[in-house]
């Protein structure tokens, strides 16, 4: 098969021609050809739509006052020279941003509508990290993508009232760059999965039980699903599905497909409008005039066409259609570049990279955070208080960024002077410092600390762009344990319906000290790996106990008291501590 063959099976197969590509010329006047404006049409009104439901939902327009409402809660701006400004200019900025979303669904005073709802969007998203998500920068970056574009040519009041736009055609480029920008989104998804965290299954696990998933247990087990549906069948659509829309052969399957992926994510995720956004968007991929082959099918028509004017003209190309040429060139480019971008920006990198909102790295990782200590320590009076983590925030997702955890001690920091110049009193200095300790497991690995807890983030020393200096390393040895614990826990499981474990890793030379209510019995302390010291100390006790447990051995744990495990020699240890979760059991009790 010669060169010339392969070439017209390509443009057969995706429905364009290469001449188009061939030069900067012809590409300039490929991305300018007339259009017809309904596909685009339907897109705004449906992407306007959900973008109000957003707006009141997702972006908590119906909750600001609990968002917004108080000004001691912690935010954590992307840039912190940004401040909240105070609840009525917040409220005003979710009034316009919801006009906005209006105006884009209706197609009134479309410019406008685009501006009024991008720009408030993107304030707020940048204002705090801790609401970033992929979906949510996407619906900001389709935002920005429409103010320029046409799409209120078709089925829109400004269209209405202006002869002139009222199916008039649009350039190319207004289809090609929405294409493109879902195109990343499926196609990067698929590339972030080709990880050893996803290939070998450990990223989503438990899964195969939901009912979504009922026609597959026909034939696969739980854990079959789990791995062969959701991590390889999920790496491949995302690898291939922007490829099928593109194919005008393949274009209807990938839409079923699409539709029923984003069904199914809907029922399994918590992730708001996202995917009602894509299912609304496949149409794009679609030849522009589907929605007046859909009217003449049905015997109606909203309005009037005339299709000879989408017809090509040979128009000739001036500098103005050069430059948006290129700024669409340099815009694809950021997007191919920017989720690779970590190895610069590495001051938002923890045990993975970078933040969790532009990577398109979804559902890779899996978090799960067993504890967060917060100690403060009055230098003055060397004394020790522990505050609530949940204490003037709104979600969790910040302690595991290090940019957050120090934005959050400087947020503590402030209230806590705050507090004691209101109330005059002098129980605590304001030369304090404060360490924050998380435990969290990533991918079903054991629990570990992620930061340093004797670091001091009141002196810490950060920028965007050098390594997190507090930052403690994932464990390998964690990792490579990992395929034995699902083997432990059916072993633990199955002395009783209410048994349950929790496994911990710590490093050398570092303690645990943790709390365990009396509502868990039979507790037992295994060690899995390594050497540690139990200590304990209780009221009926003059002085502490040690015990010394090596690898294989394991001891009783006291409950209603606090206890210590020292990490002893030079190697990591793992441990497990099983228990009995009578709580758990009083519960399905009363029901």
């Amino acid at each position: 098969m010669d060169l010339t063959s392969i070439k017209r099976k390509i443009e057969w197969f995706f429905g364009f021609e290469f001449k188009n590509f061939s030069s900067f010329e012809n590409f300039v006047s490929f991305m300018y050809e007339p259009r017809n404006p309904s596909s685009l049409g339907v897109m705004r009104i449906l992407f306007g739509l959900l973008m109000v439901m957003d707006t009141l939902f997702e972006r908590n327009g119906l909750h600001i006052l609990y968002r917004w409402g108080n000004s001691d809660d912690c935010h954590f701006p992307l840039f912190p020279q940004m401040k909240p400004p105070n609840f009525f200019m917040i409220a005003i900025i979710y009034g316009i941003m919801f006009a906005g979303a209006i105006g884009i669904m209706l197609g009134y005073k479309f410019r406008l509508s685009t501006i009024s709802f991008g720009i408030p969007y993107w304030y707020l998203l940048l204002l705090d990290k801790t609401y970033w998500n992929n979906h949510s920068y996407l619906f900001g970056l389709v935002a920005i993508l429409l103010i320029g574009s046409s799409a209120n040519h078709s089925f829109s009041i400004d269209s209405l009232f202006n002869t002139k736009l009222k199916n008039a055609p649009v350039p190319f480029w207004n289809y090609f760059i929405l294409r493109f920008q879902f195109f990343i989104l499926y196609f990067m998804a698929g590339l972030k999965k080709i990880d050893m965290e996803w290939l070998f299954g450990y990223s989503m696990n438990d899964m195969g039980d939901h009912w979504v998933f009922q026609p597959f247990k026909l034939v696969l087990s739980t854990e079959q699903i789990d791995y062969i549906v959701i991590h390889l069948i999920g790496l491949i659509i995302d690898l291939t599905i922007g490829f099928w829309l593109l194919s005008p052969i393949l274009r209807s399957y990938a839409m079923c497909f699409c539709t029923s992926f984003h069904f199914m994510n809907s029922r399994l995720f918590s992730i708001g409008m996202f995917p009602y956004v894509c299912i609304a968007t496949t149409p794009i991929f679609c030849n522009d005039d589907w929605p007046e082959n859909f009217q003449r099918k049905f015997k109606f028509r909203f309005s009037p066409t005339v299709s000879n004017k989408y017809k090509e003209k040979n128009v000739k190309m001036n500098w103005k259609q050069h430059t948006v040429t290129k700024f669409l060139l340099l815009y694809c480019c950021v997007q191919f570049l920017l989720p690779y971008s970590h190895s610069i920006t590495k001051g938002f990198n923890n045990w993975t990279n970078g933040l969790y909102g532009y990577s398109w790295d979804m559902m890779v990782h899996s978090w799960n955070t067993a504890l967060v200590v917060i100690r403060i320590v009055d230098n003055d009076s060397k004394k020790e208080y522990f505050m609530d983590p949940e204490v003037w925030t709104q979600n969790q997702r910040w302690n595991k960024h290090a940019d957050m955890c120090l934005q959050y001690a400087q947020c503590l920091q402030k209230n806590l002077n705050q507090i004691r110049e209101e109330s005059f009193t002098e129980s605590l200095s304001n030369n304090i410092s404060i360490y924050i300790d998380v435990w969290c497991s990533l991918n079903g690995r054991f629990q570990q600390r992620m930061f340093n807890p004797n670091y001091d983030l009141l002196k810490a020393n950060w920028s965007p762009f050098t390594k997190v200096e507090w930052l403690l390393p994932l464990m390998v040895e964690s990792s490579e344990f990992r395929n034995k614990l699902p083997e432990i826990e059916n072993h633990i499981y199955s002395w009783s319906k209410y048994s349950e474990v929790m496994f911990v890793a710590d490093f050398p030379g570092m303690l645990l000290e943790n709390y365990l209510p009396t509502d868990l019995v039979n507790v037992t302390l295994t060690v899995l790996s390594g050497k540690v010291i139990y200590e304990t100390e209780n009221c009926e006790q003059t002085s502490p106990t040690y015990v010394q447990l090596v690898e294989g051995s394991y001891h009783d744990i006291a409950t209603g008291y606090f206890h210590k495990i020292h990490t002893n020699g030079i190697q990591p240890s793992l441990y497990m501590y099983t228990f009995i979760n009578q709580t758990k059991e009083k519960l399905e009790d009363m029901d």
